[in-house]
């Protein structure tokens, strides 16, 4: 073979291993730019993913849990985050820390609301209401979180201590969320006369109060309560009882008469609830069979309404642990002859 031939073999062999390296060369780019940008969509995802769980944690509270923390009208107490209902001068103080999915909380409502009414409107008490979202941490959802802000919206209105008790009476299952729904919220005002209003309507679906009922939570949370209800009187605990006196509705107006003793009563401010709100003139659902919800018992949760006397378990401070059945465990116990609420 000549030398000519044996060169030209040379440089082809030489054209064939160069394309071949820039082919490998090639690849290598292509794999690396796929990689790439595999990595860059894992990361949006992944960011994406971040938000969602950044807007969703600490109770359910969703998106509309962002935003200034605006207080509803006349809402007093540390940081404004108290509705207060009642004579501003009355002599003693009332402070209820509850959370409108709480079935507790439901159930204390049904037996001691005309006895709350009735030392509210005589000026005896002035009571300071405070919103927690505590169920839905517990068991997921944001029902606690928009009905305590559809209820901030109703404190604009005027309409507080109303819509207040036509959420308690119309309280849905604990693991229903129905309360994450506007729809059921604005519903629901149509039973207090005046509420439901474009004002109202435009509160409620923008989340006003969000960020307010937030900040209430996190006061509770931070406050060593046991759960909710939690119920003080000048700040002494009366809920499940005071001391070692059993809390009803008799001792309850005893336990205020002997805070106010020598103090005048308060002048109730006009347009006081007398009792149960408008709308709402029927006993909760349930309220004959004495768990205050409709339906079998919750399990550690009732009220016996015939006797005015709690029996229900109150919803604890800390994630609760579930049933079986998806409900949280909560036990009641028993101190004396009358049944009380335990924390769960």
């Amino acid at each position: 073979m000549s030398e000519k031939n044996q060169e030209g073999k040379r440089t082809a062999r030489e054209r064939l291993a160069e394309e071949r390296e820039r082919q490998r060369a090639h690849d290598r780019r292509r794999r690396t730019m796929i990689v790439g940008a595999a990595v860059v969509c894992v990361l949006g995802l992944a960011a994406v993913i971040g938000v969602i769980a950044a807007n969703t944690k600490g109770g359910g509270s969703g998106k509309k849990a962002a935003g200034p923390v605006m207080a509803p009208s006349g809402a007093d107490g540390k940081d404004s985050l108290a509705i207060p209902v009642g004579a501003s001068d009355a002599p003693s103080t009332l402070t209820v820390w509850e959370d409108f999915r709480c079935p507790a909380c439901a159930a204390f409502e049904t037996s001691f609301r005309p006895t709350i009414h009735e030392l509210e409107n005589s000026g005896q008490i002035r009571v300071q209401y405070h919103l927690a979202t505590l169920i839905d941490r517990n068991l997921g959802g944001s029902g606690s979180l928009h009905a305590a802000n559809a209820a901030g919206c109703a404190q604009d209105a005027g309409k507080f201590p109303e819509y207040h008790d036509v959420l308690y009476t119309n309280q849905p299952q604990e693991t229903d969320d129905a309360y994450a729904k506007d729809a059921k919220l604005i519903e629901l005002a149509g039973k207090v006369p005046g509420l439901d209003t474009a004002g109202f309507r435009a509160c409620v679906q923008d989340g006003r109060h969000n960020s307010w009922v937030a900040k209430s939570n996190d006061a509770f949370q931070n406050g060593g309560f046991n759960g909710t209800p939690t119920v003080q009187l000048n700040g002494e605990s009366v809920f499940p009882q005071k001391g070692s006196e059993q809390i009803s509705p008799a001792n309850l107006k005893k336990w205020v008469a002997e805070a106010n003793k020598g103090k005048q009563p308060g002048k109730p401010t006009p347009g006081a609830a007398t009792g149960s709100a408008t709308g709402s003139a029927s006993p909760a659902p349930g309220a004959d069979s004495g768990d205050g919800r409709g339906g079998p018992a919750h399990p550690g949760a009732g009220v016996g309404a015939k006797s005015g006397m709690a029996t229900t378990g109150s919803h604890s401070a800390t994630k609760a642990k579930k049933h079986p059945s998806g409900a949280p465990s909560g036990a009641a116990s028993t101190t004396g002859a009358v049944p009380v609420p335990a924390a769960s």
